[in-house]
């Protein structure tokens, strides 16, 4: 696999690269890093090219500047997908990393090919009542008061039960290694966002993967994309949470890959 750094505006945005064949990009969720994608990245890159970014303030990729935007994430996720050249990319967002992705879409639609969104949300202010909004950022302001060595970036609700035991390692390295300024930047902006006038207006083929137990974005929400979104199938993989594509790797890859099978070439 290959890692490949590309400067974007003073910020060195990481990604790898693995396999051949049209680009698949995947974008992780917030107090993650590319790592999260490595059952895609095994099970996925025998007929595809698979970029699994770490973005801006998360694993290999610099810092955050100051006064960041969601803007600055999808322009540097357009730098990616520029810098792998193989044109116009399928694009997988999971939760925070959705809204990153179709960010994306807003400002740079020529290089969306489809958009896979899994358990995710048009912003927090766009999916969620105004009531669970303001728990969750109360829960956000208590996290980064704690000490630093009291700091934890694990939200509530991730898994349907316990967290598979063969990620186990991997999620503790990834916790271990999140920033919290990061983090705080990242789940702020979700509070703020909205992006419920975009969807009507997406014009490429998505695919939505939920998780029938998803705490943290409901099944309603999926279906309130479905309906927004013209020609939107959604999957639902059963007895799975938030992180689908860990609590259901092989569902969720079969998903993925029959979606993009039944494409129409470019």
């Amino acid at each position: 696999m290959a890692t490949v750094t590309v400067p974007v505006r003073g910020v060195d945005v990481a990604y790898a690269r693995v396999g051949h064949g049209p680009p698949l990009v995947l974008v992780h969720g917030a107090g993650a890093d590319g790592r999260m994608w490595e059952p895609q990245t095994a099970a996925l890159s025998d007929e595809f090219t698979v970029v699994s970014w770490d973005e801006p303030g998360a694993g290999r990729s610099s810092d955050l500047p100051p006064d960041f935007t969601l803007a600055d994430f999808a322009r540097c996720l357009a730098a990616v997908i520029e810098d792998v050249g193989l044109g116009p990319a399928h694009v997988v967002g999971l939760s925070w990393g959705g809204t990153v992705a179709l960010e994306l879409y807003r400002h740079h639609p020529e290089l969306v090919r489809t958009l896979i969104l899994v358990d995710t949300y048009a912003g927090w202010k766009g999916s969620l009542p105004p009531e669970e909004v303001e728990a969750r950022v109360e829960g956000v302001r208590r996290m980064l008061a704690a000490e630093p060595e009291e700091f934890d970036p694990t939200l509530p609700g991730l898994f349907a039960g316990d967290p598979p035991a063969e990620f186990l390692p991997m999620l503790d390295a990834m916790a271990r290694d999140v920033r919290p300024a990061t983090m705080g930047a990242q789940l702020f902006m979700m509070a703020e966002t909205d992006q419920c006038d975009l969807l009507p207006e997406i014009a490429v083929p998505t695919l939505l993967v939920w998780g029938e137990r998803d705490a943290r974005s409901p099944l309603g929400v999926a279906r309130a994309f479905r309906d927004a979104i013209a020609g939107a199938r959604l999957v639902v993989l059963p007895g799975v949470g938030h992180m689908s594509n860990l609590e259901a790797p092989e569902a969720f890859a079969r998903a993925v890959r029959g979606f993009l099978h039944g494409l129409r070439p470019l």
